[in-house]
């Protein structure tokens, strides 16, 4: 065995071109099986962490239809000024499974703070909010009872804004930022946490209580929506069929009408990231395939042309008392030599590539290992399937015709 290898690899090193091109499409088979699965699920992983960012057991509702898109962030269709303080309430009151709510405003607009003035996510939402969304800060403090009831005039800067405006967070704090002419004193800075599955930056947020939105900001009764946070215990589907029965009877739709809000969970959001994923893992899948499928073909017609230029060879071997079936082996190893060398290379090359993509996406770094066996006996495996027939070929050669032909 050990002496048919050397053979084979001295024959592969004899035809290096024709080897090059031969082992080219099985590389890019394995590269596209290892490396489509192995990114596909580190995405899976990231959703998973940037779901448990949106908070334990989150449940949310909200005025008008939102639709979530794979990779970008959630639209809103058909907006509607008729979700208020006492919708949340009467959710956070009539789910027997919510443990805290937290009721907010989410709307676009410019801070600024000395000469420098940027656009901003701005949050209007009660104390639990900090509890709720799992949103701590690094700096300072978090909106407390005692703001809401005196409609303070403070604010707490996402870490992004807080760089953008200051330079350095640290020296946000006891600040003042401007909203119009609405002057807001800093009280903390959040910690950085990057964009939810949701596709908001929570970085690029800026928190202030309620009722100084309301009241001394925007003069308006309507809000956003509200985030519930459920019990272990809770079935999240039930509560979103109460939910709506809730909203519907409280904003008077009628049997057959649309919603004019959403109800949903971080579950949702995640059934939408692993639809897409798989859908990206069923492309790779495809896609190797085919490339596993040319490199095939491509043994089969490289390892017919080495048996055609090697009857002499194979005629020399065959009068010094080698059989048949030594032939066949020789040539299965050196088909299977082929494939598992351009597999090899392909996996090793889809890990680089996996670990800069991670790296650059800021992604889990993933490594499954039976994977990278699958492509490597499938590499191999795809050599003697297409070295099958040129070494029976091979065998079938007669001295009588090659001392002939030569």
């Amino acid at each position: 065995m050990l002496f048919s290898i050397k053979i084979a690899l001295a024959s592969l090193h004899a035809h290096r071109m024709r080897t090059i091109l031969a082992m080219l499409g099985v590389l890019l088979g394995a590269l596209a099986l290892t490396g489509v699965q192995h990114i596909s699920r580190a995405m899976l992983l990231k959703a998973e962490q940037e779901t448990a960012k949106l908070g334990s057991n989150l449940f949310m509702a909200r005025t008008g239809q939102l639709a979530f898109r794979p990779g970008r962030s959630g639209r809103v269709r058909l907006e509607a000024n008729t979700f208020t303080l006492q919708d949340a309430r009467a959710l956070a009151q009539g789910l027997p499974a919510v443990r805290r709510a937290a009721p907010f405003v989410s709307v676009t607009m410019p801070v600024r703070a000395g000469n420098v003035k940027i656009n901003c996510q701005l949050v209007a939402t009660l104390p639990d909010y900090r509890v709720v969304r799992n949103a701590e800060p690094r700096l300072g403090r978090f909106i407390v009872e005692a703001d809401e009831h005196r409609k303070a005039k403070i604010c707490v800067l996402g870490w992004k804004i807080a760089q953008r405006l200051f330079e350095r967070p640290e020296s946000a704090v006891n600040q003042k930022v401007y909203f119009d002419r609405t002057g807001l004193r800093v009280v903390g800075i959040m910690e950085a946490k990057g964009a939810d599955i949701a596709g908001a930056d929570q970085d690029e947020q800026v928190f202030v209580p309620m009722s100084t939105y309301l009241r001394r900001m925007a003069n308006r009764d309507w809000i956003t929506g509200v985030y519930l946070q459920l019990g272990a215990e809770a079935d999240p589907d039930s509560a979103k069929r109460t939910a709506t029965a809730i909203l519907r009877r409280r904003h008077h739709i009628a049997a057959g009408e649309d919603d004019d809000f959403s109800v949903l969970t971080a579950r949702d959001t995640m059934e939408v990231q692993e639809q897409a994923l798989n859908l990206v893992g069923t492309l790779g899948l495809i896609s190797s395939s085919v490339s596993f499928a040319v490199g095939g073909l491509g043994i089969l017609s490289i390892m017919i042309l080495l048996v055609r230029s090697r009857r002499l060879e194979i005629g020399v071997r065959r009068a010094v008392g080698a059989r048949r079936r030594d032939i066949v082996r020789q040539f299965l190893i050196e088909a299977a030599l082929m494939a598992g060398i351009g597999g090899l290379l392909g996996v090793l090359s889809a890990l680089g590539l996996v670990a800069i993509i991670c790296r650059i996406g800021q992604m889990p770094m993933v490594f499954e290992p039976w994977l990278v066996i699958m492509a490597l006996t499938g590499s191999a495996l795809l050599g003697l399937m297409a070295g099958a027939y040129p070494a029976w070929q091979a065998a079938q050669v007669e001295i009588l015709d090659v001392l002939k032909s030569e």
